[in-house]
C-alpha cells in the first residue's frame, strides 16, 4: 500500500486489486463471545442464541463448538444491567460476512455485548484463570 501524498488516503496498486477481492472470499475461523441479558426466561434466551447461530450459518458459516458459560456477574453496569449470559462460538464463515453478522448483532434487542476474534485452532476445552482477589 501506498500514500496518496495529495489526498492523504491509502491508494491500493494495481496489482494487488485482485488480491485484496480474494481475501474476502476466503473462510475464516472464529471465535465468538455473546452476552445475553439475563432477565431472558430460558426459552427466550434460547431463542435469541438461536437466532445468533442461525446469522452464522444464514451466511454460510459452519459452527464448530458451543460452550455455554451460564449466568455471571458484567465486569460493569452496561444499559442497567449487571449481569449477563455468556456463550463462545467457535466458527468458520467467510471473513467478508463478518461485517454482516456485527450489523445484525447491533440490532439485536436482547444481546448486550458482543465480540468475535479470529483464531488458529477450537480448543477442546474453555479454561478461565480464577481473577486476583484484593489484598484487605
Amino acid at each position: 500500500m501506498r500514500w496518496n501524498s495529495r489526498t492523504k488516503k491509502r491508494r491500493i496498486p494495481p496489482n494487488l486489486s485482485n488480491g485484496a477481492e480474494m481475501s474476502k472470499l476466503r473462510n475464516g475461523l472464529y471465535e465468538g463471545m455473546y452476552i445475553l441479558s439475563a432477565t431472558l426466561s430460558d426459552e427466550s434466551r434460547k431463542k435469541a442464541f438461536d437466532k445468533i447461530v442461525e446469522g452464522i450459518t444464514q451466511k454460510g458459516g459452519e459452527i464448530h463448538k458451543t460452550f455455554e458459560l451460564g449466568r455471571r456477574k458484567l465486569a460493569y453496569e452496561i444499559d442497567g444491567k449487571r449481569e449477563g449470559f455468556y456463550y463462545v462460538l467457535f466458527f468458520t464463515t467467510k471473513t467478508s460476512s463478518i461485517v454482516d453478522l456485527w450489523k445484525e448483532y447491533q440490532l439485536h434487542e436482547d444481546l448486550i455485548r458482543f465480540m468475535t476474534t479470529r483464531i488458529e485452532t477450537v480448543p477442546e476445552t474453555l479454561e478461565f484463570k480464577p481473577l486476583k482477589q484484593p489484598i484487605g
